[in-house]
């Protein structure tokens, strides 16, 4: 039964993952999904106390990626509060549509559209557009990093416990 339990915990961090180019996909809950498994069905699965303080504030940070990418890239090029509205609505819908392309391309596209909707300068609007993508990319990069550093941190306390495969 341990060994299912592994699977399926291994299975939710792929799924963590997969959460960066799905954005429906609750990366960080599926992550805490993994973490809770083990700690709640594997034999004693008890892991430190500095792990918890750690996993927490890595996921305040993740939760906050986007939004203080999105802010401050916008923000740094000029945009407007619609034009940041309009890029989280665009991961939204990009995610449905050719995902991955389409989380980068319907952002984009939406920003783009709005900006030069309420700015009427192209330029400007294209700026600001590319912006929001550079916002993405490297909001999403983060979350990514945060998430592997927070797995294998698991696994450090885990093997350290001696309780990766414990019947």
């Amino acid at each position: 039964m341990t060994i299912v339990i592994w699977i399926v915990i291994l299975a939710l961090f792929v799924l963590s993952f997969v959460g960066l180019i799905f954005p429906i996909i609750p990366s960080v809950l599926v992550l805490w999904g993994g973490f809770l498994l083990y700690v709640f069905l594997i034999k004693s699965g008890v892991l430190s106390i500095w792990f918890w303080i750690g996993a927490a504030l890595l996921t305040v940070f993740i939760l906050c990626a986007d939004l203080i990418a999105s802010q401050y890239f916008v923000k740094k090029y000029g945009g407007s509060k619609w034009g940041e509205r309009m890029a989280a609505v665009g991961v939204i819908v990009g995610s449905f549509v050719y995902p991955p392309f389409g989380l980068i391309l319907v952002p984009f596209l939406l920003v783009f559209a709005t900006e030069l909707v309420s700015r009427k300068n192209t330029r400007l609007a294209f700026k600001v557009a590319i912006a929001s993508l550079v916002a993405f990319l490297s909001s999403t990069f983060a979350k990514g990093i945060i998430q592997l550093v927070l797995i294998v941190w698991f696994f450090i306390e885990v093997v350290s416990k001696g309780r990766f495969l414990t019947f």
